[in-house]
């Protein structure tokens, strides 16, 4: 699994903002230019990330974006989701086949012949636990535990 280069630019893009010692936007000029991806491009990712209400954008000819919600609200999950989207990242494509039969426990198979609805596929069953966990580590990672880090790094240097 490998994340787009959209996801990196999103959460770079959104550290930079909860950086900003400025209380007022950063434009897009600057941003892209901090980041080195075209306007354009980091345009597209932030309107998404404005549509999800993870940023807001300020008209006006200083105009840019700022954080919609504080830092520490903003999970690394929550971006990749905007940006790669919610799907699963991993849905079985082989429940009725004869080896999926056969990975089954007997009293599985039997539950599976009286409801044929209900297969189970233990590879699925380990990839969404994977899934999970994945997801809890993104959960615990915000903007702000980034910055907190980092700040944390360069005073003890």
């Amino acid at each position: 699994m490998q994340f787009s280069k959209s996801t990196d630019y999103a959460l770079h893009a959104l550290i930079h903002l909860g950086n900003s010692e400025r209380c007022n936007n950063i434009g897009i000029k600057e941003l892209s230019g901090t980041l080195g991806v075209s306007e354009s491009y980091l345009s597209k990712i932030m309107s998404k990330l404005r549509q999800d209400g993870i940023v807001r954008a300020v008209p006006g000819v200083n105009g840019g974006y700022e954080l919609a919600r504080p830092a520490e609200q903003i999970t690394f999950l929550d971006v990749i989701q905007v940006i790669e989207g919610r799907q699963k990242l991993f849905v079985c494509s082989n429940s009725s086949s004869r080896q999926h039969r056969l990975l089954a426990e007997e009293e599985a198979a039997q539950r599976e012949m009286k409801h044929p609805e209900k297969k189970e596929c233990w590879v699925e069953k380990v990839m969404y636990g994977a899934e999970q966990q994945l997801y809890q580590y993104l959960r615990e990672h915000t903007i702000q535990s980034v910055l907190d880090e980092a700040f944390k790094r360069c005073t003890h240097k």
